[in-house]
């Protein structure tokens, strides 16, 4: 079995095939997905794909890309939209001064929001950082310290500073198709370290298609390319990777029904 435990299946580019890019996913032993937020006016759309779908989960959240368009969003909004049982985390949020398309600050003052929703409701945190692992580390730190939570890296490709630092909070580290492509060594070079209890694996569909299929749209079935190339790394077999991640999953996102892994 395996989970994709970060996509995005609400996006349009999933209008013409929906249904099946679904039973690809099943045929390649997909049990599970988490449609991560994007923004917050998107949730109900999200929610009736997950109500429809007993295996796909959901995030409240709203992405650092958008950070400037959601000025007065706290910490109460998320915790009030995360009350239905099928959101399983808050996110994804985060910082991303790659693209800079929102000013730093407003992505800092809503992610400290997104942190203390985590904080009260107990779920897990979907962190989005690009470019940005400074103001991270001192923003999920200072947080930590006055109120321990939980939560992982999405699309993990960071430095081992960052690693470490995530890893001694208690986050898990995803591991996206980035981990395929031939430039990223730095990269794998961090996932042979982590501990294969804080290992999951996602697609980040439609986005970060993993070789062979490099350059095509993303979909969830696809996640079995990341975890093959994952399982090269730690040395296992993908049987035992998909296992472990798939174990991890439910381990970090408990709300998450156990029905994912059986009912498709």
């Amino acid at each position: 079995m395996l989970v994709d435990s970060h996509c995005h299946l609400d996006f349009n580019d999933f209008e013409d095939d929906f249904e099946e890019m679904l039973q690809r996913a099943r045929e390649q032993g997909v049990t599970a997905m988490l449609n991560a937020g994007n923004n917050i006016d998107e949730l109900e759309k999200q929610l009736e794909i997950s109500e429809k779908y007993p295996f796909v989960y959901t995030a409240v959240g709203v992405h650092p890309h958008n950070a400037a368009e959601y000025p007065n969003v706290k910490a109460e909004d998320l915790i009030g939209l995360s009350t239905h049982k099928k959101v399983v985390a808050i996110g994804e949020c985060g910082l991303d001064y790659y693209y800079d398309y929102s000013p730093k600050d407003a992505q800092i003052k809503l992610l400290r929001e997104h942190v203390k929703a985590a904080q009260e409701t107990g779920l897990p945190l979907i962190i989005h950082n690009r470019d940005s692992d400074d103001d991270m580390m001192e923003v999920l730190g200072e947080a930590y310290e006055q109120k321990q939570f939980s939560g992982v890296i999405h699309c993990f490709s960071s430095s081992k500073k960052f690693a470490d630092f995530a890893l001694s909070i208690g986050f898990y580290l995803s591991a996206s198709g980035i981990i395929t492509f031939n430039k990223s060594n730095d990269i794998r070079e961090v996932f042979a370290e982590v501990p294969l209890d804080r290992l999951l694996v996602e697609t980040d569909a439609p986005y970060l298609a993993p070789v062979p299929v490099r350059g095509r749209r993303n979909e969830s079935a696809f996640v079995k390319y990341t975890a093959e190339k994952l399982a090269q790394i730690k040395n296992i077999s993908f049987e035992k990777l998909a296992e472990i991640t798939s174990n991890n999953f439910y381990k970090l996102f408990r709300k998450a029904s156990d029905k994912g892994r059986y009912e498709f």
